[in-house]
């Protein structure tokens, strides 16, 4: 045949033309940013004190919750650290990256690692939280990553080295994750999924026991459990027929209102246009049984936050959670538009990010305020980073380091960040020293809260 001149490129216009141009210009961004300058101050410039920055946070929370907040985050300087995703972004706004941006999980700590259930029941750990995602750099990830394993180690009494250790593995896992995906057909890079055998493959061999066992409870952790635990029979007079209901658990389970149910009921039925289209055939068949608010996380403290009883087939139960969505801390620090509806950037970002997202994520609007809906501990379980002793968190800081790669290549070129890593030696050692730096300033932040 006949030179047709034909010259090959790419389905869109992306500046790169081959997986050698890819990795060239990640080489290149090495004298923008080269990897000392990530061993940086933990203090930003303009950050607000932590009282301040706790009373800033709490706009658009219910009053009667701030308290109970409070508290929460005052357990813990690791629990402080988890409540407080929006004053590191604030202490990391001007801080050196090297121009590479990713779905940002924008709350990537230790403890936002769990395990949930593929739609055929496969048990895969991945990040599980996406209250706080958008583009940005992908430094801003790891380095939470890298600062919550340090606080999470001193909680759990493992010595300053090897908190450390652990913060350097995470660093080093990852950069070596984002090598060997590299190299990977795109296809089967895409669609790997965490499951038990990313434990070898991030040299995590320690935790075979732990992810087992967190396996274990996961498959027990279903809505029929819930619903069971929660809930009673009443029998339901004007249809004959009966029905569960919450039982009332103060204050972290409480009825609401008929008018609040209704608006509730009413926001699922918007909600179902956000599914596919097979899915919302799904949802359909189900039927609302009751709605009650329940209190939720550490951060997530004091937003309006409903679960809801559903009915399927024969005895079956469904429980979902409706979680109010609140503009993510991150976006004014990276200077980004406001999104058209807070519940569809965290729904979209999280079926960027995760290898399977929940089958029943989507959104909605209630009483004017935008809402996530998602599947309540439904196949979910996690591993404590807190209680895990030396070489355990040294192997859960390469775990999650791992999975944090994986994450960010499904919105960031693979060779562009391995070749900015190309011959790294001092990226390890420069976020880890900065870990330690900030876990630091977490310390003082904590005790600047329960002082004030």
């Amino acid at each position: 045949m006949g030179d047709t001149g034909w010259v090959e490129r790419p389905l869109l216009d992306t500046g790169a033309t081959s997986p050698e141009d890819w990795y060239a210009r990640g080489q290149a961004l090495r004298e923008r940013s080269p990897s000392k300058a990530h061993d940086h101050e933990a203090a930003g410039a303009g950050r607000p004190d932590a009282v301040a920055y706790f009373d800033q946070s709490n706009t658009g929370r219910l009053p009667e919750l701030i308290e109970l907040r409070r508290e929460r985050m005052l357990s813990s300087p690791f629990s402080f650290f988890r409540g407080a995703a929006g004053l590191m972004a604030a202490d990391l706004a001007g801080s050196p990256v090297s121009g590479l941006d990713a779905q940002l999980c924008g709350d990537a700590h230790a403890a936002n690692f769990g395990l949930y259930g593929t739609p055929e029941g496969r048990i895969v750990m991945d990040i599980n939280d996406f209250d706080e995602t958008v583009p940005g750099p992908w430094e801003w990830d790891l380095k939470r990553l890298a600062a919550s394993l340090v606080l999470a180690g001193r909680e759990g009494g493992v010595g300053e080295s090897g908190c450390r250790e652990a913060a350097e593995d995470a660093v080093k896992s990852y950069r070596r994750t984002i090598r060997e995906l590299a190299e990977l057909p795109f296809l089967r890079s895409w669609n790997a999924l965490p499951d038990e055998s990313v434990l070898s493959e991030a040299r995590a061999d320690e935790l075979i026991d732990d992810f087992a066992d967190a396996a274990d409870k996961a498959r027990k952790n279903t809505s029929a459990k819930v619903a069971a635990k929660w809930t009673e029979h009443l029998d339901d007079h004007e249809t004959g027929l009966r029905r569960h209901r919450f039982v009332e658990d103060p204050p972290v389970l409480t009825h609401v209102s008929d008018e609040t149910a209704s608006a509730v009921f009413d926001g699922l039925v918007s909600y179902v246009d956000t599914l596919r289209s097979s899915r919302r055939a799904l949802i359909s068949r189900y039927r609302v049984s009751d709605v009650a608010f329940r209190v939720v996380g550490t951060g997530s403290v004091g937003l309006r936050s409903y679960v809801v009883l559903l009915h399927g087939n024969s005895e079956e139960d469904l429980v979902l959670q409706v979680k109010q969505a609140q503009p993510a801390a991150l976006a004014r620090h990276l200077k980004l538009p406001e999104p058209a509806h807070e519940g569809r950037r965290i729904v979209e970002g999280a079926r960027l990010v995760q290898a399977e997202t929940d089958i029943l994520l989507g959104w909605t609007t209630i009483d004017g305020r935008p809402y996530i809906v998602r599947q309540f501990r439904n196949l979910k379980g996690d591993i404590d980073p807190a209680s895990l002793k030396k070489d355990h968190l040294d192997d859960y800081g390469r775990l999650a380091g791992a999975l944090l790669a994986r994450a960010h290549t499904r919105s960031l070129h693979p060779r562009l960040l391995a070749g900015y890593f190309d011959d790294d030696e001092h990226l390890d050692e420069a976020v880890g020293g900065f870990a330690v730096r900030y876990a630091d300033r977490t310390e003082a932040d904590h005790q600047v809260l329960a002082n004030g």
